[in-house]
C-alpha cells in the first residue's frame, strides 16, 4: 500500500476528487495548507499599500491505495490539478507499512 499527498491550487480541489471516484478510490483526507516552492509567493495591493504574500493558500489531499492502483492515481491526480502554470504543486508517494479500521478491526488492504 502507497500513501499519496498531493499538494496543487485550492480550485482544483473538485476536479482531483471527482478524478480519484472515478478511478475508484474511496476516500481520502483534506486539509488546508500554505506553502510555497519556486513560486516564492507575490506582492499584492491592499488599500493603496503593497504587501508581500509569502506563503500562498494550497489544498493537500491525502489517500492511502493499493500498489495496484497507485499509478491511475497518480495519473488522475496529475491531469485534474495541472493548469500547466507555475504553482502546480506536488506529488509526495510514501510506503505504508499497516493500516486499521478501527470501527471494525479490519486490516491492510480491506481497510482502506
Amino acid at each position: 500500500m502507497k500513501k499519496i499527498e498531493a499538494v496543487f491550487k485550492p480550485f482544483k480541489l473538485d476536479e482531483v476528487r471527482e478524478a480519484l471516484s472515478a478511478i475508484g478510490v474511496s476516500g481520502l483526507t483534506v486539509t488546508e495548507v500554505k506553502g510555497f516552492g519556486r513560486q516564492k509567493g507575490h506582492t499584492e495591493l491592499y488599500r493603496g499599500a503593497e504587501y508581500v504574500v509569502d506563503f500562498l493558500p494550497k489544498i493537500k489531499v491525502e489517500v492511502v491505495v493499493a500498489d495496484s492502483l497507485l499509478e491511475a492515481a497518480i495519473d488522475a491526480i496529475i491531469k485534474s490539478a495541472r493548469t500547466g502554470k507555475i504553482g502546480d504543486g506536488k506529488i509526495f508517494v510514501t510506503e505504508v507499512s499497516q493500516v486499521l479500521r478501527i470501527r471494525t478491526g479490519e486490516t491492510g488492504e480491506a481497510a482502506i
